[in-house]
């Protein structure tokens, strides 16, 4: 997605509190049999950048989280088959290149959501050998700077219901088709911007770079252009929300069985949780002394780095992605080096490691309402 490095939705999801959430519900919790305890759990991870856990450490991200709750809950071993990466689109046809990457931390669209099913498929030879699969999808296809730059709510809620409505619906029927023995979770994504969102220096700085005006358009003030980002990135909560809670609901009536095996987790996100605000729960950048001397003393040419956990590893994989090409044109030149600037920074604006304990706290709110449900086939 373009303005990835904001707030890269590239569409995915987040942590629970875990000890405080196993204390309340193994006052519920049923022992296995043997032959439960015997089987592991198989746990499914589909999707983008959310439900990744983008610039977290692999023990802090949401999916490792709701697979200790799982563990605590049930005593059974749970192993997870992780294929969601950053930037993951659901379809082909929301693609803008064909770049791939080997670290799913790279902001790419391939393997498309459809192509990491596949790659699951194969992996479990039997597709109903899975219990669990956790999938954030859809905001990759928008496109964040498409919302962050729309008009109104009328062409967000235009965007989202036409890639986050029938595609969605779609992959979720090929889901609980290839998977039949599944319980299935979908993540809501959150506002990016709110008027918690501190409008310094270096938020100016950074809308400059990353926010862009459609052409011929009449020039905002760093003002105008955070009121514009807080009220576009509401509509997109509420937006985004709606449609993937309806598309699970669809999915529900066709599934029948007198339950419902697809749940969607909304995600609760106070103003002050929003990108630079009092209380974020969203990566930002390095404000620390040394740095901030640095952009000061460069007259703004220095940016911040981002201070999410694995930049230096994610700065490594961009450079092999983005390495300069040979006789490339200055037009080649100028999109490698953008991508390469998105990628080093895509981690801004996805959920740091409190706001992953967010992600995880829905996710395994939802399932303790399938206490006896998960795994409970003799598969």
């Amino acid at each position: 997605m373009k303005l990835r490095a904001i707030v890269k939705l590239n569409v995915s999801v987040a942590f629970a509190l875990v000890l405080t959430a196993s204390t309340v519900f193994c006052q519920n919790t049923q022992t296995p049999t043997d032959g439960q305890a015997a089987r592991p759990l198989n746990m499914l991870v589909l999707g983008d950048s959310i439900i990744w856990g983008q610039g977290l450490k692999a023990e802090h991200k949401s999916w490792y989280q709701v697979k200790l709750w799982l563990e605590t809950n049930t005593g059974r071993t749970v192993i997870e088959k992780v294929e969601a990466h950053s930037g993951a689109v659901i379809e082909r046809s929301s693609l803008t290149d064909n770049l791939t990457a080997t670290n799913p931390e790279v902001n790419v669209g391939l393997p498309t959501v459809n192509d990491e099913i596949d790659d699951a498929l194969r992996f479990y030879s039997d597709g109903a050998r899975v219990d669990l699969v956790l999938l954030s999808g859809c905001g990759n296809d928008v496109g964040a700077q498409n919302l962050l730059n729309a008009s109104g709510s009328e062409e967000i809620y235009r965007l989202t219901e036409a890639k986050c409505s029938s595609p969605v619906e779609r992959l979720l029927r090929r889901i609980t088709t290839s998977f039949p023995a599944a319980e299935v979770i979908v993540t809501g994504y959150y506002p990016f911007f709110s008027e918690q969102t501190r409008n310094d220096f270096i938020m100016k700085a950074l809308t400059r770079r990353f926010f862009k005006t459609n052409p011929g358009a009449p020039k905002m003030s760093s003002k105008e252009v955070l009121e514009r980002l807080t009220t576009n990135s509401k509509e997109w909560y509420q937006a985004s929300n709606k449609a993937l809670a309806e598309a699970v609901r669809k999915v529900n009536a066709e599934l029948g069985g007198g339950r419902e095996r697809v749940m969607f987790a909304k995600i609760e996100f106070p103003p002050d949780y929003s990108f630079a605000a009092r209380r974020t729960r969203l990566w930002g950048l390095n404000r620390s002394p040394f740095r901030m001397a640095l952009v000061m003393l460069s007259f703004g040419r220095i940016l911040l780095p981002s201070n999410d956990e694995v930049r230096r590893q994610r700065t490594a994989s961009c450079d092999e992605v983005y390495k300069r090409q040979p006789n490339e044109t200055p037009e080649q030149k100028k999109e490698r080096q953008k991508g390469h600037m998105l990628c080093r920074y895509a981690a801004l604006g996805h959920p740091n490691r409190k706001g992953a304990l967010l992600y995880a706290d829905a996710i395994t709110n939802l399932l303790k309402t399938t206490q006896g449900v998960i795994g409970s086939s003799s598969r």
